[in-house]
């Protein structure tokens, strides 16, 4: 059961696991294969995303061992967040930990999973899938 409006009454620590969840707005974004500057550690983002994600529902096609199949998988939790720098600043993780509002187009706000997709957040329209021969430095993108 979520409570109402919780990500605005309730720190992040205090969020039951469904609220935790609904948080996600199912963009995908953090599925995408990442590249690090060693220089700098600026991180990169390219239009690969991990063989476990279901393109058109922009979730993850084994959640449950999500972990343990692809062991470079990051686990967010309400205690980690401040370690994830590199989340898109459209994610409703890093928004809500920042102390920003979550946009119109966030399931939570709009009542529906489809707007994420309809305001061209989700990666659903231009991801590809990785097998494994890319070589991601040919996959950056410009911007996310």
């Amino acid at each position: 059961m979520l409570r109402e409006r919780f990500w605005e009454r309730y720190p992040l620590q205090e969020l039951s696991t469904e609220e935790w969840e609904a948080l996600c707005d199912r963009c995908a974004r953090c599925c995408l294969q990442k590249l690090e500057d060693e220089d700098n550690g600026e991180v990169y983002y390219t239009a690969v995303a991990c063989h476990l994600l279901d393109l058109e529902q922009c979730s993850c096609s084994d959640y449950r061992n999500r972990n343990r199949n692809v062991p470079n998988c990051v686990h967010l939790t309400p205690e980690r967040t401040a370690e994830f720098y590199w989340l898109p600043d459209t994610c409703g993780y890093r928004l809500i930990h920042e102390g920003k509002p979550l946009p119109s187009w966030h399931p939570l706000q709009s009542g529906s999973k489809a707007t994420v997709h309809e305001a061209g957040i989700s990666i659903r329209s231009f991801a590809m899938l990785e097998t494994g021969d890319e070589d991601l430095e040919d996959y950056l993108m410009d911007a996310l």
